[in-house]
Formats: structure tokens, sequence, C-alpha cells
């Protein structure tokens, strides 16, 4: 017979037992909460640039404001851009819970002074005020799960955001289209609000309060203000070139001196500063800088590549919007397959350094693919080679943040997932800035030596729905044009992801921890 010592013993252990159990169930639900709600955050984020793709000559041309098309999406980006360094510091600095609801909250102004502009000048200051909150979301999100989830277990969670990301580039365009011809274009911003409340909800009810700090940590406004300046020359430079100004204009010379000098100002600032924006002491982790540069190369090709193909599909193949908006469906698909899958063999084996080597080999036999179009390709072979450029994309995409966040301790973890994405974003500007510029000359050149044999065609009214009103000869003419003119532009990325491969070649594969490490300043838990 048990006696009353072993019985108690029993009992308290049992109790003991049950409480754990307890615990880790009330700690995996919290961390399925708040994984939901940054989600729903990326989801908001990558599809306010996507959904206005379809619906934005509708938009204007209601607004009466064509001339100023390009600031619609100029403004989101270049305000995005300048706030994801300043949303990863202040998150390390105060905690991300209150920072990520003061993003959303800002987002969520921003799209219903977007949906309710009566003019072009609302519209922008709406789509600018949208990239304040906006640049924060994503790098929160990522930061969030490095507070949450250690490094050994975070693969697989940052490979389901990338499949947000997949998801909701192919899904934007598409509700861009539907809203539209359905409800009218102001209900694609009233559709971001509710999701983005969500987010907030799941953020403020699952994710904990920062713990208070004893001191009160400096902000580096003189870096801030320095990179701001820097990168919004670089942004309009690309942006502006080769569209609004030539090239060699004033303008863009000017742009691009004032980008160097502020560039230069702002590696001073952060030299002396006490808690830099961008620390340079980050770019003396071999793995950080490796990462950096390829993945901003890897971006540069993609956006390049999803930017121009959708007219291209309409043009060159005769497909409707829609239609030419579902060509990219594969390319999504190889993202989300790849991205998913990487993340949970990371996850599973500890593994990683095989993924953005195998990425930017793979991604480049995409590009090699996609540089063999021509008219007449059929679709299905033209959505294979898109296929395969996804699968190459999504094998490195989020493992190299991933990579990034596994080199630093907790304390600055979201200052380097926001200097990695800053460097991506800007790689993505780039990208559609510099196709652009390339393409549009060799396809003015191409049809300056077609355009004598055809009266009446000016390069300027080449638009989608203007050529599917003309005659079949002109068809093929400019068809074969466009063609010659984007299609070779696709090899000049190959080099760029063979410089990436062998960067990744000198990779450092360190282990993967298992614990979060919160060391230094606590930020939020679960």
């Amino acid at each position: 017979m048990a006696s009353a010592t072993d019985t108690t013993r029993t009992t308290t252990s049992t109790t003991a037992t049950g409480a754990t159990g307890a615990a880790d169930t009330a700690r995996t639900t919290s961390v399925a909460a708040v994984f939901a709600g940054l989600m729903l955050a990326m989801f908001v984020s990558t599809l306010s640039e996507t959904v206005t793709a379809t619906a934005l000559p509708t938009i204007v041309g209601d607004l009466g404001g064509v001339d100023h098309m390009q600031w619609v999406t100029t403004a989101y980006i270049l305000a995005s851009t300048i706030m994801m360094p300043v949303y990863g510091k202040l998150g390390d600095l105060f905690g991300r819970k209150h920072l990520f609801i003061v993003a959303l909250s800002v987002f969520i102004v921003g799209s219903a002074t977007c949906g309710l502009a009566p003019s072009m000048d609302g519209l922008i200051a709406g789509r600018a005020v949208e990239g304040l909150g906006g640049g924060g979301l994503i790098i929160l999100s990522q930061a969030t799960i490095a507070d949450i989830i250690p490094p050994r277990q975070r693969g697989k969670y940052m490979g389901i955001l990338g499949s947000v990301f997949a998801v909701s580039t192919v899904v934007g365009p598409l509700l861009g289209g539907w809203f539209v011809q359905v409800t009218g274009w102001r209900w694609l911003f009233a559709f971001n609000i509710p999701l983005a409340l969500l987010a907030i909800a799941a953020v403020a009810f699952f994710l904990r309060r920062p713990a208070r700090r004893a001191d009160r940590p400096p902000v580096d406004a003189a870096g801030m203000m320095a990179m701001a300046v820097s990168v919004s020359s670089l942004v309009l430079a690309t942006a502006w070139g080769g569209t609004l100004f030539s090239w060699a204009s004033w303008q863009i010379i000017a742009l691009f001196a004032l980008f160097a000098v502020m560039a230069v100002v702002f590696a001073l600032v952060e030299r002396r500063a006490k808690e830099p924006v961008i620390p340079l002491s980050l770019f003396k982790n071999h793995n950080f800088v490796v990462c950096t540069v390829t993945g901003m190369f890897i971006m540069l090709g993609m956006m390049g590549t999803v930017s121009y193909l959708p007219t291209y599909f309409q043009i060159v193949d005769g497909l409707a919007p829609e239609q030419a908006g579902l060509m990219t469906f594969p390319m999504m698909a190889g993202v989300l397959v790849t991205a998913v899958g990487a993340g949970l063999l990371a996850t599973r084996t500890g593994r990683y350094k095989w993924m953005p080597i195998a990425s930017c080999a793979v991604a480049a036999v995409g590009f090699v693919l996609l540089s063999r179009l021509a008219p007449g390709t059929p679709l299905p072979v033209a959505g294979a080679f898109l296929f395969v450029l996804g699968f190459g994309i999504g094998l490195g995409q989020q493992i190299l943040v991933l990579i990034v966040q596994n080199e630093f301790s907790h304390a600055i973890v979201g200052t380097a997932t926001a200097a990695n994405n800053f460097f991506r974003q800007i790689g993505s500007t780039l990208g559609a800035s510099l196709v652009g510029a390339l393409f549009t000359s060799r396809l003015a050149a191409d049809l300056a030596a077609q355009l004598p044999r055809v009266d009446n065609i000016n390069m300027n009214r080449i638009t989608p729905e203007y050529v599917r009103h003309l005659a079949q000869p002109e068809q093929g003419l400019i068809a074969t044009a466009y063609s010659d003119a984007l299609v070779p532009i696709f090899l000049y990325v190959v080099p760029l992801l063979i410089v990436g491969f062998v960067l990744m070649l000198t990779l450092k594969e360190h282990p993967l921890a298992t614990s979060v490490d919160h060391g230094g300043h606590s930020g939020d838990d679960a």
C-alpha cells in the first residue's frame, strides 16, 4: 500500500505535469494566434503593392491624372523603403508590439485616404501614408517571429510567410480587376482595412508587452534623415530615368550625385551614432554581406520579370488582362512550393547552405529559359519556364533572412532583418526601373526600323488595347518588336545570379540556434 507521502508526491508530480502541459498548450495557441496576425499583416502589405496593377488605368482615368500615374506606385515604394530600417531599429530599442500596432494603424489611415481620395493628389498622399505604415509590416513580422521562435524551428514559419508573398502577388492583380468591374476601385483600399484590424487584434491580445528599459536609448535621427534623403534620391532617379527625364539629363545626374553624397554622410553619421539605424558593424559579418547582396540580385531579377511579363503576354500573345495576370501563377506556384519546402527541410535537418546555392543556379536556368520566349511559344511552355524561375527564387527567398537572423543576437535581430530587406527593396526598385529603361530603349530602336512601313503608329500609343484594334500585319510587327526588345534582357540577369552563386559558396554554415537568445534587452514574447 502506498504511503501518504508517496500519494502526496504522485499528486504533486501529476499537478506539475498538468500545469506544464497546460502552459505548453497555451503557448502553442498564443504562437499560432500571433503567427496568424503576422500572416495577415504580410498579406495586406504585399497585396497593397500588387492590387492596383490592373486597376491603375481606371483609377487615374476617373481622377483625371494619367500624367501622374507613376507616382501612385513610386510614393508607396519610396515611403516604405525609407521606413524599413527605421522600424527595424525602433523595434529592437523599444519592442515590437506597440510599434506593430502603430504601423498597422498608419496603414489603415493611408488605405482610407486612398479610398476616399477626391483627386490624384489625395490618392498619391494616401499611398505615401500607406507606405509609411506598410514599410514596417514585413520587417516587424519577420523580426517578431525571431522573438518567439528559435532559428532551428523558424525555417518552417519563414517559409509560410514567404508563401504569403507568392499568393498575394497572384491574387492582387485578380482582385484589382474584380473590384474595378464589380464594386468600383475605391473598394480596393477598403478591402485592406478589416484585414489590418484583425492583425491588430491578434497582436494586441496575444503578443506580450516589451519589458521596460531602465535607460532611454537615443534615436539616431540624423542617420534616419541622411538615409531618407539618400534613398529618396536613388529611388526617384531610377523611377524617373528614361521616363520623365533622359538618363543624361541634369535632373537625373543631380539625383545620383545627391544619393552618393548623402550615402557618404550617412556612413559618417552611423560611425558616431550610439544606436545607429543601420550599424556599420553588420557589414563585418561575412554571412550578412553575402546574403544581402545575393538577395538584392534575386529581387532585382524577379521584379524586372514580374513588372513586364503581364504586358508581354497581352501584346505578344493577345491575352486579356486577367489571363495575362494568371500567367504569373506558375512562377508563384514554384515560389510557394520551395519556400515552404525549404523552410521545413531547414527545420528538420538544420542544414541550409545548399538552398541559396541551388536558388541562384535554378533561377539562372529559369532566366536562360525565359530568354528563349518568342511569338508563338506555347503558353504551357512559357508557364513551365516561369515555374522553374519561381522554383529557384523560392529556394533562397526566406532562407536568406533566416541565415541573417541566425548570425546576430536577439538585441539587434530586427535591425539586421530590416537592413537585409532594405537592400532587397532597393534591388526590387532597381530591377523594375533598369529593366524598364533597357526595354524602352530597345523597343524604340526596333520600332524605328519598322515603323516607316506602317502609317500612323506612334510608340507612345502602343498599349495592349491599342494593338488589339490594329490590322493583323501591324499586330505581328509590334508583337515581334516587343518580344525582341524584352526577352534578351533576361540574359542580363544571369551574370548577377552567377555572382550570387559564387558568393553563396563562401557562406559559413553555422548551426541554427535551438532557443531564442534574449540576451541584452528583451523584446516581445508570445
